[in-house]
């Protein structure tokens, strides 16, 4: 697990940022295997970006059996909870959708995980109690607000969710803001911190002044400096990554 400092040092930067320099370490497919395909909305975009790791719940409160199947399920999910290590962005799989019955969260259920070390969710489905939410600096990404919150109560977790069409399992590092969320594979971790500070540093000092610095020239001579840009750009990258994508 990336160190407390690591994590404040990645919460600096927005997501697409982070996710630039996801995409030079990372052995999957970025334009397949990384962010929310689906739309998501930012509740609380003041906050800025959260980091932490995955923890999962999958609900369905349109369902009254789960409180019979097991009454002891909120006790066995907030252990769960509690047991594993911080910080946590609850990961919510609603099986009602496409249907938004009730909510899982509002004000009593977000103070009492952020009590247990939990920053956020990124759930798909409802929140509610959307100002006691951000009150208790738990942020959320949610498909839409709702009014009641029905029969909601844990089905299962610490297992995959799919959540907004991406897959997440517990442990997985999330970075998420108003764009969306980047999952983060437990061994793509460890050089996240650095690969987004590279090729942060490596736009600034490229293509962005190559951009700016344009105003007021010919046509002719901003298409020159601007490819001139991208290729210090692309080679820069080139010659910080190995071939075969680790860092």
């Amino acid at each position: 697990m990336l160190s407390h400092a690591d994590l404040l040092q990645l919460k600096r930067w927005n997501t697409p940022t982070i996710y630039n320099g996801w995409e030079q370490i990372t052995r999957r497919d970025p334009a397949a295997d990384a962010f929310n395909p689906e739309e998501t909305r930012d509740y609380m975009p003041q906050m800025g970006p959260m980091v932490g790791y995955a923890v999962t719940v999958v609900i369905e409160p349109s369902n009254r059996a789960h409180r019979e199947a097991n009454p002891d399920a909120w006790n066995e999910y907030r252990r769960y909870i509690a047991d594993q290590p911080g910080p946590k962005i609850v990961c919510v799989q609603d099986l009602d959708k496409p249907c938004v019955i009730g909510s899982f969260w509002g004000e009593v259920n977000s103070n009492a995980h952020r009590a247990r070390g939990c920053v956020g969710t990124i759930v798909d489905g409802a929140i509610r109690d959307v100002d006691e939410m951000t009150n208790a600096g738990f942020k959320a990404l949610a498909r839409r607000l709702c009014v009641g919150h029905a029969h909601v109560h844990p089905v299962r977790w610490g297992c995959e969710v799919e959540v907004f069409g991406r897959r997440i399992s517990p442990g997985d590092l999330i970075h998420a803001d108003k764009h969306g969320f980047l999952v983060i594979a437990p061994d793509e971790q460890e050089s996240l911190l650095e690969a987004a500070r590279f090729m942060d540093a490596n736009e600034c000092e490229t293509v962005i002044p190559a951009a700016r610095g344009a105003s007021g020239l010919a046509y002719e001579e901003i298409l020159e400096r601007l490819a001139a840009a991208g290729k210090q750009f692309g080679e820069s990258a080139r010659a910080r990554f190995h071939r075969d994508g680790e860092w």
